[in-house]
């Protein structure tokens, strides 16, 4: 499900945000990309600080609609590939995107990504929680283990 919005002025022109209120419906980041690869589509790469704006306001008018949208934070395309875990210095320079993009942009939250066994990267969206030391956990990225469901 979802709504699929389009504009003309980034390379990836339409974008579906799909969000379950359900727990039920939320699935792990493999099952996420192949819902999108199905739909003609691939997880969210984001290129530049106006696109993650674009996708900041498209969440805020989904907040807005009355949908009752609640905490639930979103798989982006962004993943870190190879076996085991990844303690070095050198883990946040592993991530790559899914679709291939090379962009070098990252809108990590503070101490983020983590590593470890944490491989697969959200967007975080939790306007009920808390502020934590980096801010509101609001539209920052967060690596998080690869079978959690959002």
């Amino acid at each position: 499900s979802g709504q699929k919005v389009c504009y003309g002025a980034f390379k990836h022109s339409c974008y579906k945000l799909a969000y379950f209120q359900d727990l039920s419906r939320r699935v792990g980041f493999q099952e996420a990309r192949q819902a999108c690869e199905i739909d003609g589509g691939a997880l969210l790469s984001l290129e530049s600080e106006a696109e993650q704006q674009l996708i900041e306001n498209m969440l805020q008018n989904l907040t807005r609609s009355g949908s009752g949208i609640s905490d639930g934070d979103f798989w982006i395309g962004l993943w870190r590939g190879g076996d085991g875990l990844a303690t070095s210095s050198a883990c946040p320079d592993l991530y790559q995107w899914a679709d291939g993009s090379m962009s070098p942009f990252r809108n990590w939250y503070t101490d983020e990504p983590s590593c470890g066994s944490e491989a697969c990267v959200v967007m975080y969206h939790q306007p009920t929680a808390n502020p934590g030391l980096g801010g509101p956990y609001l539209y920052q990225w967060n690596d998080d283990r690869c079978n959690m469901k959002h």
